[in-house]
C-alpha cells in the first residue's frame, strides 16, 4: 500500500545547523531517533551543511543549476538529477553553481538500513514489492498502483507498481532493512 502526500502536508522546518529551511517529507520511525529520514531542502546562500552522526546521506538535486560540497575528502559535484553520498559525520561547505537549488535528502544509518536512490525517466514502470519505497515525481504524468501522482508530490510504501508515462521524471528512493 501507497501512501500519496502532497507538498502542503510536507512538515517545514529549520536546518539543524540554523542555515536554512527542509521540508521533511517522511522518517522513520517518527519521533527523535530515527533510521532515516526524507526531506526536500531549499539551499538559496553558500554555506556549511549539517552535521548528522553516523548517518550516509544521499544529496539530489531537483531544480536548479548544482552545488558543489566541498568537504575534507574532496569536492562533490552534486548537479541536477545526479544523486552523490557522502558521510553525515563529514564537515560539508556548500558553494551554489549558478542561484539557489532545491534537493532531496536521504539521510539513514547505513548499519540498520540498505538505501540506493534513482532518477527515473519515462516511459518506465517500477515494482515497488521489496521494502519501502519513496517516490517524488518531477515532471510528467506519473500513477503509483493506477492513482495519479502529481508533481511535486510523495509517494511512500510498498507492494505497488509506479507506471512514467514518456514524459515523466522522478526520484525513487528506496530502503530495506539490513537482517
Amino acid at each position: 500500500m501507497f501512501r500519496i502526500m502532497n507538498p502542503d502536508e510536507f512538515q517545514t522546518n529549520p536546518w539543524k545547523n540554523g542555515g536554512g529551511i527542509t521540508r521533511e517529507v517522511a522518517r522513520h520511525p517518527v519521533g527523535e531517533d530515527w533510521q532515516w529520514r526524507i526531506s526536500i531542502a531549499e539551499v538559496g546562500t553558500d554555506g556549511p551543511f549539517s552535521l548528522f552522526p553516523g548517518m550516509t546521506r544521499i544529496l539530489t538535486v531537483i531544480d536548479g543549476a548544482g552545488i558543489d560540497l566541498l568537504a575534507v575528502g574532496g569536492l562533490l559535484e552534486a548537479r541536477l538529477h545526479r544523486p552523490v553520498h557522502f558521510s553525515g559525520d563529514q564537515d560539508v561547505n556548500a558553494k551554489l553553481v549558478s542561484g539557489p537549488v532545491h534537493d532531496l535528502n536521504l539521510i539513514y544509518d547505513a548499519t540498520a538500513v540498505e538505501a540506493a536512490v534513482n532518477v527515473i525517466l519515462g516511459p518506465a514502470t517500477v515494482n515497488c514489492e521489496a521494502g519501502t519505497a519513496g517516490f517524488l515525481c518531477l515532471s510528467g504524468a506519473v500513477t503509483v498502483s493506477g492513482d495519479g501522482l502529481p508533481v511535486g508530490a510523495f509517494a511512500l510504501g510498498t507492494g505497488a507498481d509506479i507506471a512514467l508515462e514518456a514524459d515523466a521524471t522522478g526520484i525513487l528512493i528506496t530502503l530495506r532493512d539490513r537482517a
